[in-house]
């Protein structure tokens, strides 16, 4: 009997993915080619558990990319709960950077999950995205940046989160990036 792909796993099973997606995330940060065995006993679970919630490599590296960007998007709605829109905004952009961050280090084997003939594509950015307009629109509707800036705008502006060297002390330049660009955002608002 085969189990749906789409049903909610039991609690323990949920904890041997997630503690495997950690493991791999920093291992596959530090080596695109680290090995499957190692990322599955650093987890803490065996090689059947492993291949069954990561059949392959690529499953691996794509679920890693996935889950990442759908954990930054996650936090837009929760921070707007709780702060003001255009910190919730800034704060938001500190987990995209993280994100960034990541994404930079494990862009090889991103680059080896992808790049071979009839391999899956990258995972879109949509959710990403979509946070962006949620925590733009609330803040321009609150007055506190200007109006009219789009995902694609904030994207562009923040560009340089995406040239940054992962390995190196990225944190106080990132910082500086995103205060800038922030600064920018409220610059003409309504309510300032």
């Amino acid at each position: 009997m085969r189990q749906n792909r789409d049903a909610p796993l039991r609690s323990d099973a949920q904890r041997n993915r997630e503690r495997i997606l950690a493991v791999a995330l920093d291992e596959l940060t530090r080596s695109a080619d680290a090995p499957l065995s190692t990322i599955a006993r650093k987890a803490g679970v065996g090689q059947g558990t492993f291949y069954r919630h990561f059949p392959t490599r690529e499953a691996l590296v794509l679920e890693i990319y996935r889950h990442e960007m759908q954990q930054v998007a996650d936090t837009a709605a929760p921070l707007l709960e709780s702060r003001e829109p255009d910190r919730a905004l800034r704060e938001w952009m500190d987990r995209l950077a993280r994100f960034a961050m990541a994404k930079a280090g494990l862009a090889d084997a991103i680059r080896q999950a992808t790049s071979a003939p009839g391999q899956p594509a990258k995972p879109g950015h949509a959710p990403v995205t979509e946070a962006a307009e949620l925590l733009l629109r609330a803040a321009e509707k609150a007055g506190t940046i200007r109006p009219g800036i789009t995902a694609d705008d904030l994207f562009l502006a923040i560009g340089g989160l995406w040239t940054m060297d992962p390995r190196g002390d990225w944190q106080p330049r990132a910082t500086r990036l995103l205060d800038f660009v922030m600064d920018a955002l409220r610059a003409g608002a309504p309510g300032r």
